[in-house]
């Protein structure tokens, strides 16, 4: 049995759509302990919850597991959605060892479930799909409290097919995005499978699976990963940045590895140069027990990973969420904050010479955009974490090409005199807190934008056009000459110019007729009678001559840089017969 002295606790993130009861399981796991006052309270920290073995083990029902597990407890990070888990990243993977993944069973997968699964999918962690509100599937007996397999055998036939068919819903929908799962009993490899762990976190049932499927697999996978230098100078992760009254700038982080004490010297991640300060107080919440005392943090000297804590220092306006917090000495100040830098110049600087630009709320969730975007070949020009500034509509009004005059922004606000100054630009912007959308979304608005700006090219451009003379078709030779056309290619309008097969002007079309009524236009397949001011037939033009719609040099220029893939098949033909004439004595007509 391994040394319990140097495992730190495992830490769990909490991810999922925001009322599919990520709060209530939590409150669940934590809340039973404070009501009956069980050994190993549990311990509230910024940002996470400590639950101990002991909890774990009373919950389970069974004493003797505590022996048969080596972690200490498990710390639940409890910040909204899957912001956690993007932007609490240690040294490029992600922050949390575990996940639990929480979903209605009623609801099925919401978009944000779904994204949750694919940030999972990349960091390639471990995790347990809670299938939650069991409660609510009709005629559902509650049974408080107790394990998921106890509690189903109660219930009716009709109420376990119920939750059978909803179950394998779920199933199907981890499959589309690629895990093989299924109901966590029945499962021998957690390596291979998903495990689904039906609860409902109103009534408790389920909770003491979750809580040892969770110790199950921090024991399997984790054990060589959960050792830390007690000792060592401490690394976590801010969570957020907040103004607390009274102390100023303070960072809420997750301690992952080593020891902080009070008036250590931290280096913490910016938006420019790394801040170095001196640790003015730790804080961590009071016990739930003290909550009625006047206020809400007790200071301590120390904190030991895995914690979640409020560091209160000097300087922290410019502290970015998601970035590392590092304990420094003298002699390793200049590396560690180099490190810092380039951790986070890492997440900015990939970008591309021409594109959109991205503002996020943590380096995570900017990471995960720009990861996003990169799959959809979308190009970024500038990509930062922060509210939408006036700074930035100035600089993006400034770009010509309208395409990538556009800001899009994930979980962030627009600034006052920045939404003032949009008014007056050309600059469209994108808001939305789920990354497949906003990307949905600005994918969607380019093809409105370029259907639009090809049917103002084609409204106003002209376009080739083929016809042939048929014979015994002339009806009047000259002055207007008037024939019978058949149109083999693209479109022929009036008013435009028409040339033969070695590319002379030989009239312009000056009316069309079908059936005794003018029309403005022939497209292919038409039989027309055509007027054409200019020529004589027999001698310009005769019968069975094929002519062409004469496409002047900048026009052909347009069409094959700008609307050339939606053209159809006849009209290339046309064109590409059109600029053969055209080319044969200049090669690089049009071009």
């Amino acid at each position: 049995m391994a040394v319990k002295e140097n495992l730190r606790t495992p830490i769990v993130s909490v991810m999922g759509h925001v009322d599919h009861g990520k709060t209530t399981l939590l409150d669940k796991i934590r809340g039973s302990a404070v009501a009956e006052g069980e050994a190993g309270a549990i311990t509230q920290h910024i940002g996470a919850t400590e639950v101990p073995i002991e909890n774990i083990v009373s919950k389970c029902g069974d004493p003797s597991l505590k022996d048969r597990f080596i972690v200490p407890g498990l710390l639940f990070i409890d910040t909204p959605g899957h912001h956690a888990f993007t932007s609490l990243r240690s040294r490029g993977g992600a922050l949390a060892d575990l996940a639990i993944v929480i979903v209605d069973i009623n609801e099925g997968f919401m978009p944000q479930t779904i994204e949750s699964l694919q940030i999972l999918k990349r960091f390639k962690t471990p995790f347990v799909v809670v299938a939650n509100k069991i409660d609510r599937i009709h005629g559902w007996n509650p049974n408080k409290n107790k394990p998921f397999l106890a509690t189903y055998n109660k219930q009716s036939e009709r109420v376990k097919t119920d939750l059978d068919n909803k179950f394998y819903e779920v199933v199907g929908e981890l499959y589309k995005i690629g895990f093989n799962s299924e109901r966590y009993d029945r499962i021998s490899d957690f390596q291979r499978n998903i495990g689904i762990i039906p609860i409902s976190a109103a009534t408790g049932e389920g909770i003491p699976d979750v809580l040892m499927v969770l110790l199950g697999l921090a024991q399997r996978f984790l054990e060589s990963s959960l050792h830390y230098d007690a000792k060592g100078p401490g690394v976590g992760t801010v969570l957020e940045v907040k103004e607390e009254k009274g102390l100023g700038t303070t960072i809420d982080t997750i301690l992952y590895d080593g020891i902080i004490r009070k008036g250590d010297t931290i280096v913490v991640g910016s938006l420019g140069n790394p801040i170095q300060t001196k640790v003015r107080a730790l804080l961590k919440p009071r016990p739930l027990s003290e909550i009625k005392s006047e206020e809400r943090f007790q200071q301590v000297d120390e904190v030991t990973a895995a914690v979640g804590v409020k560091i209160s220092a000097p300087n922290l306006e410019g502290a970015l969420a998601g970035s590392p917090v590092r304990v420094a000495s003298p002699e390793t100040i200049d590396a560690i904050t180099e490190e810092i830098k380039s951790e986070i110049e890492d997440v900015q600087i990939d970008t591309d010479s021409v594109g959109i630009t991205i503002k996020a709320d943590t380096i995570g969730s900017l990471e995960a955009l720009v990861n996003e975007l990169k799959k959809e070949e979308i190009p970024i020009r500038k990509a930062h974490v922060g509210d939408i500034s006036n700074r930035d509509i100035v600089e993006v009004s400034a770009i010509e090409d309208p395409f990538y005059s556009v800001i899009v922004g994930f979980n962030v606000k627009v600034l006052p005199d920045a939404k003032e100054k949009i008014q007056s630009t050309e600059v469209t912007l994108f808001r939305n807190d789920v990354i497949y959308r906003l990307i949905d979304d600005y994918k969607d608005w380019v093809k409105k934008q370029k259907e639009l700006a090809e049917k103002e090219i084609s409204d106003t451009i002209i376009k080739p056009g083929r016809f042939r003379i048929m014979p015994d078709c002339t009806f009047r030779q000259s002055k207007p000459a008037v024939v019978g056309v058949k149109i083999i290619g693209g479109v022929v309008k009036t008013n435009v110019e028409v040339v033969n097969t070695n590319g002379e002007v030989v009239g312009k079309v000056k009316g069309l007729q079908m059936r005794g009524e003018n029309i403005s236009e022939a497209k292919v397949g038409m039989e027309v009678a055509m007027a054409i001011e200019g020529p004589t037939v027999g001698r310009q033009i005769k019968e069975e001559d094929t002519l062409f719609v004469n496409v002047p040099e900048r026009h052909a220029k347009k069409i094959e840089h700008e609307i050339y893939d939606s053209m159809t098949a006849d009209e290339l033909e046309a064109l590409d017969a059109f600029l053969a004439i055209k080319r044969r004595d200049n090669p690089f007509w049009a071009k």
